[in-house]
């Protein structure tokens, strides 16, 4: 940007006193910039105004100002002037035109994609975020000089790490130790999922488990999902039971109380520490905590959209991932708070035609209605309720769902998650641990993701 005293207005003579001699001075001259648009503020010249030989000049720099709305345009407002005064009385010339700028009529609907904040409607409760609060947190510690010098890589010895299975593992130990051949591909594979799943969240992620289709295993991965990650991380987890009919997550881990959503809501303003909202949950030996949905038959009204937002923001205070298990329609008023909130989301799909094709039904809802980052960025998990996974080309599904998500886990058929009682890891066979932890590594790597939205 041209400075003051090299603007093309200067160099043509505007702001000259030689060019305006005192007996030539014509005050009803227009100024050739009048009538041009104020264009962009910092690209445009700085116009200068001479009032005769006997007066200083009057320099506006309109470069560095403030933006004020008005009428849904944007204007400069000068934040400085640079005044001096005469150096000797002299009658005064009438004041030259000041430069008036027309009203700018507002922009219209077709035209303009962002509205001004005069026209603009608050964001629906669906689509409000949370604000993550900003913490001047200093950096960590450098190492170039004094006791930070001394780190585990410098100091200590590399060992190599233990084998944790295979010929391996029994090698290391017939040789009490001495004879260590290292990680086998099965065990670097693993220890790839468990550093995938143990991935750090930054404040409060939250997961959707959602459908269309009811009896495809929502709950059942939603419960084995979030006891997985209760039992590979340190942080806290919580599922919460968002059905607006009656839920059975509650029915998944030991019952420790009998309190419901309704009843944490009623006491919110009370609950101030972590032992105040434990009293409305039940906890499973992983360390999952389940909140269970309003089961009264008497109520006359479900979770509404309000319920579920003050419900999670009172959880997200004292837990770090809290999955939500979803009832079966998108349109209810609770789905609304939940997809607004939701961080990522897990669609689930049975093992059949009829629960692909609502699967992928729900990721085309999603689409349609502006949810298409939600939709790209979801983990589809297939799950087989049947032994022998029927007729179903089950790799036809994955690689139709792999063409529109981030990732597809199929959970296989077991008799322990067929049963739909209290869930335990322990129970489970070797194969189906084995893939919820490659679904927890796939939710995972979603917590490093920046937010889209």
């Amino acid at each position: 940007m041209a400075r003051h005293g090299d603007s093309a207005e200067r160099r043509k003579g505007l702001s000259t006193d030689a060019d305006y001699p005192a007996d030539e001075w014509q005050p009803d001259v227009e100024p050739s910039w009048l009538g041009e648009p104020l264009g962009d503020p910092l690209t445009r010249s700085v116009p200068s105004f001479d009032l005769g030989p006997h007066t200083e000049s009057v320099v506006v720099d309109l470069s560095d100002t403030e933006p004020i709305q008005t009428g849904g345009a944007a204007y400069p407002s000068p934040v400085s002037e640079s005044l001096e005064p005469t150096p000797a009385p002299a009658p005064e010339p009438p004041p030259s035109p000041s430069p008036t700028p027309s009203p700018t009529p507002a922009p219209s609907p077709a035209t303009s994609s962002a509205p001004t904040p005069a026209t603009s409607s608050a964001p629906s409760p669906s689509r409000a975020r949370h604000a993550a609060p900003h913490f001047e947190v200093p950096p960590s510690p450098g190492a170039e000089h004094g006791a930070e010098t001394l780190t585990a890589a410098t100091v200590l010895r590399s060992r190599r790490a233990r084998p944790q299975s295979g010929w391996r593992k029994r090698v290391l130990t017939m040789t009490a130790g001495r004879v260590n051949f290292g990680l086998s591909p099965a065990d670097r594979y693993r220890a790839d999922l468990l550093a995938r799943a143990r991935t750090p969240v930054r404040g409060t992620h939250r997961v959707a488990v959602i459908s269309l289709k009811g009896g495809v295993g929502k709950t059942t991965t939603t419960a084995a999902l979030g006891s997985m990650f209760a039992n590979l991380r340190g942080d806290r987890v919580i599922a919460v039971d968002a059905n607006p009919d009656r839920g059975t997550l509650a029915e998944r881990v030991p019952r420790e109380s009998g309190a419901t959503i309704r009843h944490l809501l009623q006491s919110r303003d009370q609950v101030k520490r972590y032992g105040d909202v434990r009293l409305f949950t039940s906890q499973s030996p992983t360390r999952l905590e389940v909140l269970a949905s309003d089961s009264d038959p008497s109520a006359s009204s479900a979770l509404s959209e309000q319920d579920y937002v003050d419900t999670i923001d009172t959880l997200e205070r004292f837990y770090n991932l809290v999955l939500t298990d979803c009832g079966t329609g998108l349109l209810h008023d609770a789905m609304r708070g939940v997809l607004g909130l939701a961080s990522s989301l897990i669609v689930v799909s049975s093992a059949s035609l009829d629960g692909a094709r609502s699967a992928s039904a729900t990721l085309d809802w999603l689409e349609a209605h502006g949810l298409d980052d939600l939709a790209r960025a979801a983990v589809v998990v297939i799950s087989s309720v049947r032994p022998g996974g029927g007729i179903v080309d089950v790799l036809q599904l994955e690689d139709h769902f792999a063409s529109r998500c981030r990732a597809v886990v199929t959970i296989p058929y077991d008799p322990h998650l067929e049963a739909g009682g209290v869930l335990d890891l322990d129970e489970l066979d070797e194969e189906t641990v084995e893939a919820y932890r490659e679904l927890a590594a796939a939710v995972g790597e979603g917590f490093a993701a920046p937010a889209t939205r």
